[in-house]
């Protein structure tokens, strides 16, 4: 799965890298938007941005955690913040947007938790520490007062050589090349096609602090490499 990741670059970077408009105070853009995020610990049901497929020019801010229109609990937004590539097409929660609502989620990296006693966290990104793409899909959702909420999740597929020690499952992380067929309109994209896992070879990853475990920690510790502590015969645990 893909449950936190960072995107701690200005809105420039942003800008020049999508060809969007966005203003440079990218994490805070608007006051009302309180659980949002500084970049460095990007997490479910925060306000992010977000290029959807209908406004491929600027970037938007949604809220990270699925809601289908047709959903009648708010809550179940934290339990959808992920969509299994493998599956996309045939469950109901994720169909429809599939075919009519997809999205790039902009970052340049992404954490995972070693399934361990102590779940060590691990930090992914690309070799030359570009930002990326990863794969997502929208919808739109009215509360009963009238207001509508959009939200994402992140599309997941099989787990790369370099992740598949420390987790099985990894987000989609598109290729320059497919960014752009992801958000597209055309009838005869085969976008499944798209939905596999990124190069390892391009890739590489490091532990980092357990401080990333608490969303209330967001800044540049969470992205240094971290000691990982020695047992009794000197090796890291």
């Amino acid at each position: 799965m893909c449950g936190r990741f960072q995107l701690s670059v200005k809105g420039k970077e942003i800008s020049e890298r999508f060809n969007v408009e966005v203003h440079d105070e990218i994490h805070r853009p608007n006051k009302q938007l309180l659980n949002s995020s500084k970049g460095y610990n990007c997490a479910p049901l925060q306000w992010l941005p977000v290029i959807l497929n209908t406004s491929p020019e600027k970037i938007q801010f949604l809220r990270w955690g699925l809601l289908p229109s047709w959903s009648s609990d708010e809550r179940s937004a934290a339990k959808m913040i992920n969509a299994r590539a493998e599956t996309i097409s045939e469950k109901p929660a994720f169909k429809t947007a599939f075919e009519r609502r997809r999205c790039l989620i902009p970052a340049n990296g992404f954490y995972e938790w070693q399934k361990t006693s102590d779940k060590q966290p691990y930090r992914f990104f690309l070799k030359n520490e570009a930002i990326f793409a990863m794969a997502g899909i929208w919808d739109h959702w009215t509360k009963t007062d009238g207001t509508r909420i959009h939200t994402f999740a992140i599309l997941t597929t099989s787990a790369n050589s370099i992740l598949e020690g420390i987790h099985d499952r990894m987000p989609v992380i598109l290729s320059e090349n497919d960014e752009m067929k992801w958000i597209s309109t055309a009838n005869d994209t085969n976008f499944s096609a798209l939905l596999k896992p990124y190069p390892a070879e391009l890739m590489d990853f490091y532990p980092v602090s357990p401080l990333v475990n608490s969303v209330s920690n967001d800044d540049e510790r969470l992205i240094k490499p971290w000691n990982l502590p020695l047992n009794l015969f000197g090796d890291a645990f």
